[in-house]
């Protein structure tokens, strides 16, 4: 039997989404229970006779790993062969920029580039909370871009810094990673939440880890559980290379 190589592009427990080297996407099962592969994984599959589905039998090598500690102490795999990160934050939830300092540190460990979008520029004061951090975060080197998901402004920019790239968008739950890539692709395939009036904080919104194709080339991954990674003790361990200066909040401890 003839093996293909896929990229994962959605995960479901045991059960994945694949691209085909030709374009085509199938629906995958994994052959035994030691194969473990995330989104943005190459691997090697091959058709299962009589059935629509295909079967995984391995992952090739990872150029790098988006990782976090589980419960049990042990590290977790989230993603694999990105080559851009974007953290986000916004004017609502209040930012907390130690946790954008933590994922630009695991961007440091990856050793890809990344972005730090500010979303919301629409609510009043939206300025004041963010120039000094954003300003700071150009000065280092890193991609800068304010937008606002609700009315489009800066969109753009994300679609050009993403463009022909594996990127992941990540931050705090509630600061709009969903709806800025609906603008970016377009429709509102990824189902978004306000924030809660009760404690300011959102509500988890992304169901499956999915790979989403961009319009204007690249893809962009939403994983389930993300905003946990910003605790990983290895990232925290390079937060003064970001910012030096930055007290540390009780995220870090």
């Amino acid at each position: 039997m003839n093996e293909d190589t896929a990229t994962v592009i959605a995960t479901y427990s045991r059960r994945m989404r694949l691209r085909l080297a030709d374009g085509e996407e199938v629906d995958a099962r994994i052959r035994g229970k030691r194969i473990r592969p995330v989104c943005g994984d190459r691997v090697h599959a091959e058709p299962i006779d009589n059935e629509a589905d295909w079967l995984i039998t391995g992952i090739a090598t990872r150029q790098n790993e988006l990782t976090r500690p589980n419960t049990r102490g042990q590290t977790e795999v989230l993603a694999a062969n990105i080559d851009y990160l974007v953290v986000v934050a916004a004017a609502e939830p209040k930012p907390d920029w130690y946790i954008v300092d933590r994922y630009l540190c695991a961007a440091e460990f990856m050793e890809i580039d990344a972005a730090v979008v500010f979303n919301k520029t629409d609510l009043a004061g939206a300025d004041q909370l963010s120039a000094a951090e954003l300003a700071g975060y150009t000065r280092i080197g890193y991609d800068v871009v304010s937008c606002s998901a609700k009315d489009g402004q800066g969109t753009a920019d994300i679609a050009a810094l993403l463009k022909d790239r594996c990127a992941i968008i990540v931050g705090q739950s509630g600061v709009g990673k969903s709806s800025i890539i609906n603008r970016l692709i377009g429709d509102t395939k990824l189902r978004t939440a306000t924030i809660s009036d009760k404690t300011g904080e959102g509500r988890h919104t992304t169901v499956n880890s999915v790979m989403i194709p961009l319009p204007k080339g690249g893809d962009s991954a939403r994983l389930r559980g993300l905003h946990r990674s910003a605790a990983s003790p290895i990232a925290a361990t390079c937060v003064s290379r970001i910012a030096p200066s930055r007290p540390a909040s009780k995220t870090a401890r």
